[in-house]
């Protein structure tokens, strides 16, 4: 190198080089040097994708479908979508053939919406606790993460007081992530109507992250996306990870009106042409045949979400009983150790991993994530340790 030349970490995007490493991955990082160790940290169901899903890849492979789909992904993938949508969400159409876009999973889904909306500067509002990939994403498609804090106290549900505070000029659009990793939080009829107006008043884009949407426990599944006057100022995002045990797969989708989807399709077209054609085969075996399934898998992360609610509440610990999804968010303020140290000193002390909380922002301070997707004899000695070391701690 000659003198004065430029250091290869110089040389690299300040965009990218400024970005914040994943906070889970490099906690898990330091969990994947030990073997002994009752994991309750990746957001991953247990449960092995079911056999007749798997077949269907198969037997796609058996078939010779190893070729490109369209970039928007295979017919008879964007027709399911459709009709799982119309038959979820209340009557929510879209058209097959302009306005669904299948991805590499939920997070390219989210990346190609926001490089499709996004001009350098644009404002991005979303509400913390969210999952870790939100702000970073912005970042990279150009914009300004603005982050809302919720609490506790509100269930971790949005505020209108709170989003009007951080709206501004520069604002193109709202995410929101009900089911809600990390928080278990759900939205009630009031609150999915109070987003729902905000957006249309303020006259910016919708983007609902509804991965978790088949995993609603106690109420019923509740979307600002079937209000009136939504659609199609609104953006739909989910996939096939969690209702269905298919992470390995990597299958998301979009919804969405005909502009921002064709949008959103240029830039998935140039990045990824298509994605994976056995999954989205796989995928379409989900939809059609996979109902009991995800309701057999719910059931069980029922009876888990409530032993897990019911250990904590016996700890002293207080955490809002999760309505949804696979993760409760306790609060281990009373321990007197910050969310970090908690975690590490669960980790050497009990052998049990769990993601402090500010990965997922920094209202998460205070907090830890503890993932419930694992069996039921790991779970109850997880909370066994766990209750060991709040002893010691407090």
């Amino acid at each position: 190198m000659t003198t004065g030349s430029k250091s290869l970490r110089d040389r690299i995007s300040p965009v990218v080089r400024d970005l914040p490493r994943s906070g889970i991955r490099d906690f898990f990082e330091i969990v994947a040097t030990r073997d002994d160790v009752i994991s309750l940290g990746i957001g991953e169901p247990d449960f092995t994708t079911p056999w007749h899903i798997r077949e269907g890849a198969i037997s796609a492979l058996e078939h010779g479908a190893t070729h490109y789909t369209s970039n928007l992904g295979l017919a008879s993938l964007r027709r399911a979508i459709c009709r799982y949508v119309s038959g979820s969400y209340d009557g929510l159409a879209y058209d097959w053939r302009s306005e669904v876009l299948v991805t590499v999973g939920v997070s390219e889904a989210l990346d190609v919406v926001l490089r499709a909306l996004v001009a350098p500067g644009d404002e991005i509002i979303y509400h913390e606790p969210c999952f870790v990939a939100y702000p970073s994403e912005i970042r990279l498609a150009g914009g300004v993460p603005v982050p809302v804090p919720t609490y506790a106290e509100n269930d971790f549900r949005l505020t209108r007081e709170a989003l009007e505070a951080a709206i501004t000029p520069r604002t193109k659009a709202l995410i929101v992530n009900f089911p809600c990793n990390p928080t278990g939080a759900v939205l009630d009829e009031s609150s999915a109507k109070m987003i729902a107006d905000f957006v249309t008043e303020h006259d910016i884009i919708l983007i609902s992250d509804e991965v978790y949407s088949e995993l609603t426990y106690d109420v019923p599944r509740i979307s600002p996306m079937t209000f009136p006057g939504i659609r199609d100022r609104a953006v739909f995002l989910s996939g096939f990870s969690k209702a269905w045990a298919m992470t390995g797969f990597r299958l998301g989708f979009v919804c969405a009106p005909h502009d921002i989807l064709e949008a959103a399709m240029k830039v998935h077209q140039y990045a990824i042409m298509c994605a994976p054609t056995v999954c989205q085969h796989a995928a379409v075996e989900a939809l059609e045949n996979g109902e009991a399934d995800t309701k057999a898998m719910l059931e069980s992360y029922r009876d888990r979400r409530n032993f897990i609610s019911d250990a904590f509440a016996k700890m002293g610990i207080p955490c809002v009983r999760p309505q949804g999804a696979f993760y409760a968010f306790p609060c281990i303020a009373s321990t007197g150790l910050s969310s970090h140290d908690f975690a590490m000193g669960l980790l050497d002390a009990e052998a049990v991993a769990c993601v402090p909380g500010p990965a997922f922002g920094a209202c998460g301070e205070g907090f830890v994530r503890c993932s419930y997707a694992t069996g039921m004899a790991q779970l109850e000695e997880a909370m066994a340790r766990f209750a060991r070391f709040v002893r010691k701690a407090k």
